[in-house]
């Protein structure tokens, strides 16, 4: 059975997805010289993956990105945050800038506030991913005043 939407559905969100993963990634990297930033730039990149999520269905998402390797990110996203936050303390400071500003409407202008959209692009972009994810994995039934939770229609009594 062809799981996922129709043909046209599936070749348009195969080919406009990678221009959204660009464009996030973009969000993320110029988020101190611009409005967005690390959570606007994470929800853009998994939005990319809820387009192909729709258009394939999940069996197809998870073997290019499995929940252990998105959890993985997930994690290096935190240890990085973690990281900067703590590299504030070579200055004296926590969460300390210790990189130069450097030149006025630069890439590397921000000091270390880079570094901190990235980490939470990372967390915030696995995190909706993953929460999307299982939703899509759970059917949950209301019947007789109890909840049920069921992972194939079929077992839906």
């Amino acid at each position: 059975m062809n799981k996922g939407m129709s043909e046209i559905v599936k070749t348009i969100s195969k080919i406009v997805s990678p221009f959204i993963i660009i464009f996030g990634i973009s969000v993320i990297f110029y988020g101190h010289l611009t409005p967005g930033g690390g959570f606007p730039g994470g929800v853009i990149i998994s939005a990319s993956f809820v387009i192909l999520l729709l258009a394939y269905g999940k069996e197809k998402i998870l073997s290019k990105l499995s929940l252990y390797k998105s959890d993985i990110l997930h994690d290096i996203g935190a240890l990085m945050f973690l990281s900067v936050a703590l590299a504030g303390f070579i200055g004296g400071t926590f969460f300390l800038n210790i990189f130069d500003k450097g030149k006025l409407f630069s890439l590397w202008s921000g000091g270390n506030l880079i570094f901190s959209n990235i980490a939470i692009g990372l967390k915030v972009g696995t995190s909706l991913f993953l929460g999307i994810i299982l939703l899509s994995m759970v059917r949950i039934v209301y019947k007789e005043n109890k909840i049920e939770f069921y992972e194939k229609k079929e077992d839906i009594k």
